[in-house]
């Protein structure tokens, strides 16, 4: 029985030996192929780390290594499963890899380009194949702009695509092949829903009516973007006059060359006290490109004199000082003038003498009269200078009754029919006044209602009675005889839709941007209003109340306050400076809480954007304010207007009234105009049922 005992111990040993070897070897082994997975793990993540490919997921799996994630492309997955098969055998992975999907391809974006020169017409741009009906097709384009002159040569190079034209297309193209008729020199561009206007007009004012024509054809949904320049005029004689007398320092003409001397001479012009100093005309015809120095230094020489004139007729300069100015202070600054100016200028300067008893000196006045009426009195040479003298009044006052009272006087200096034709020519440019010769000076008074006169006379009396010739110029500015400043200013126009929208306010179907057909009558009233009004910055803000989502009301908002945009554009009013925003719920001007509140703020406002058209001093800051004028819809649909217009004031430093101007406007560069301050915000209701 013991022996029994000790053989079943030794089998019973020698399993467990062998059980434990088998368990040691297992665990080795599965220890070996953890250690594979790792390293195998980290050389292929490394690899794809290098080459920057973060969308892929790497894990082992005993021998075998998958792959997962979303490749951009199939060129990618492609790229990444062949970089593993370089590290390992490509039998050990596994490709479970995804694409993403195909995004549809875009159409391209549609435009061309029309160039017009003398010399023929360019076609350049990608069309549509198949614009659709009423649309016109590459070749259509070639004929219609062949039909434009067909003296000029059509050179096609446009382009087609297989893809469907945007709505806007069409009439974008046709305004585009429009403007390309009426613009001799011009490039016209037009995108799907932008036409870029790029021309050159004979004048400013063709420039101005071209712009306006233009606006009138803008279709609706199609941005207009206009760039018109026009030539800058030649002026000849090129001149600049400048006073310091009793009235002031002022300047009674200024051209300049270039912007730069525009604002050396404007400056000097300021700093020597001149109160207005915001017209110089920019033109050809200048003598030296160095006229802008050479007119600050004699802007400083009268500016020092304290009483004198400085005239710059082309290179030959005049200055004149008053019989107050001592002689040692003329003689220092006329010496310090006479070497600082350039070479090209000849300077001659003159000291009045002090007045002596009158002794009847010859004369020679004519006088216009607010009627019409010419009358010619005082002295001349001889009959046959009397006859001339009368012709060259008649033509000069055409259709004016010239009444001609002179006497003969042989002992005349000599000039002195040059003096009096020079004086009537210029006599001519105001609307009415006098004119007064004598053998020492030439002098213009009267009334103008254009801002322009003042420039003209002086150009005309310095070319034509010569260097170092006397001659003064007192012409006044009437706004009221001037017909571009008779047009309705942005006030008057916001106080007559005022009048139209407290009676009448815009309907549109109820819980939808459509008008109503009970919105005509207002619109088309408006329409006659802002037709005759200037251009104007101006926001359509559209409104709703708090009833439904608030990204529902804004978008409702958008679309009503653009379907009076383009109402308004559809009525030619010039809609380029409007633009259409939509504020939803957000600005609230009553209760939403209540039905009168709710139908408060369902509204449409109007609001001009722009600077406050008046600085109103208030407070010890004088700071200008702006009242806006808004529109609140009560129960009974019945507009209300708020915050009225208050008169306009002048402030301190303020332009003078019209019966204190006497300055000129430039004819050209629209930087230079004078610009009319906008007026405050008007209102415009809206009956808006969501």
């Amino acid at each position: 029985m013991v022996l029994h005992i000790r053989r079943l111990s030794s089998n019973t040993l020698a399993l467990l030996a062998f059980l434990l070897a088998a368990g040691f070897l297992a665990g080795v082994a599965f220890a070996a192929a953890l250690v594979i997975e790792y390293r195998t793990e980290k050389v292929v993540s490394g690899k794809f780390a290098e080459s920057s490919i973060d969308w892929v997921t790497v894990h082992a799996d005993g021998l075998q290594l998958i792959l997962t994630g979303t490749a951009p492309n199939e060129a990618a997955r492609f790229r990444a499963v062949n970089m593993v098969g370089s590290l390992i055998d490509s039998a050990r992975i596994r490709d479970q890899l995804d694409v993403t999907p195909a995004s549809a391809v875009v159409a391209p974006d549609f435009s061309v380009q029309m160039l017009r020169t003398e010399d023929g017409i360019q076609l350049i741009g990608l069309m549509p194949a198949t614009p659709g009906e009423g649309v016109l097709t590459k070749m259509a384009l070639a004929e219609a702009a062949t039909q434009i002159s067909p003296d000029l040569e059509v050179l096609n190079f446009l382009e087609t695509a297989n893809y469907p034209a945007p709505s806007t297309w069409g009439p974008a193209l046709d305004f585009g092949l429009e403007a390309l008729g009426m613009l001799e020199r011009s490039k016209i561009s037009v995108g799907e829903a932008l036409v870029e206007v790029t021309a050159i007009s004979d004048s400013e004012e063709q420039k101005l009516d071209l712009e306006t024509e233009l606006r009138g054809l803008a279709p609706a949904g199609v941005k207009v973007m206009l760039d018109i320049s026009a030539p800058r005029p030649v002026i000849t004689p090129f001149t600049m006059r400048f006073v310091a007398d009793a009235d002031g320092k002022r300047f009674d003409s200024c051209s300049a060359d270039t912007e730069r001397a525009r604002n050396m001479i404007l400056a000097a012009g300021t700093k020597a006290g001149a109160v207005d100093t915001t017209v110089c005309t920019i033109g050809l015809g200048t003598p030296t490109p160095r006229w802008g120095e050479a007119v600050v230094l004699g802007i400083n020489a009268v500016a020092e004199l304290g009483a004198a004139t400085i005239t710059f007729s082309d290179a030959d300069v005049t200055l004149l000082a008053d019989s107050s100015v001592s002689q040692a202070a003329f003689d220092k600054v006329v010496g310090e003038l006479e070497t600082s100016l350039p070479d090209v200028f000849s300077l001659t300067s003159t000291l009045e003498k002090a007045a002596t008893a009158s002794t009847g000196p010859a004369e020679f006045t004519a006088t216009l009269s607010e009627d019409g009426k010419v009358e010619l009195r005082g002295r001349l040479t001889d009959t046959m200078q009397r006859s001339a003298v009368d012709a060259f009044a008649r033509a000069a006052f055409e259709g004016a009754e010239v009444l001609t009272a002179t006497r003969v006087d042989e002992t005349l200096p000599e000039g002195w029919v040059v003096r009096v034709l020079a004086g009537i020519e210029a006599l001519a440019e105001v609307e009415y006044g006098s004119l007064l010769v004598r053998a020492d000076t030439v002098e213009v008074s009267g009334v103008t209602g254009s801002m322009e006169t003042r420039r003209k006379i002086t150009q005309i009396l310095s070319d034509k009675l010569g260097q170092g010739q006397t001659f003064k110029v007192k012409v006044r500015y009437d706004e009221a005889l001037d017909p571009v400043a008779s047009l309705p200013t942005p006030e008057e126009c916001a106080a007559d839709v005022n009048a139209v929208i407290a009676k009448t306010k815009i309907t549109y179907t109820p819980a939808s941007a459509e008008l109503a057909t009970t919105a005509r009558p207002v619109l088309d009233a408006l329409a006659a209003i802002l037709t005759t009004c200037p251009p104007m910055a101006m926001e359509i803000g559209g409104h709703t109340d708090s009833q439904g989502s608030e990204d529902g009301n804004k978008s409702l908002s958008q679309a009503r306050a653009e379907a009076v945009l383009v109402a308004l554009q559809g009525r030619r009013v010039d809609t380029s400076g409007m633009t259409a925003v939509g504020y939803g719920e957000a600005v609230a001007i009553a209760d939403n809480e209540t039905e009168e509140g709710r139908e408060a703020n369902r509204r449409i406002e109007f609001v001009l954007l722009g600077p406050p058209p008046v600085a109103e001093t208030g407070g010890a800051g004088g700071e200008a304010r702006l009242e806006g004028l808004t529109v609140v819809l009560p129960p009974g649909d019945q507009a209300v207007v708020g915050a009225a217009a208050a008169p306009v004031e002048a402030a301190d430093g303020a332009a003078p009234a019209p019966e204190a101007v006497d300055d000129t406007r430039p004819s050209v560069a629209p930087t230079e105009k004078t610009i009319r301050p906008l007026p405050r915000p008007a209102g415009l209701g809206d009956e808006d049922s969501q």
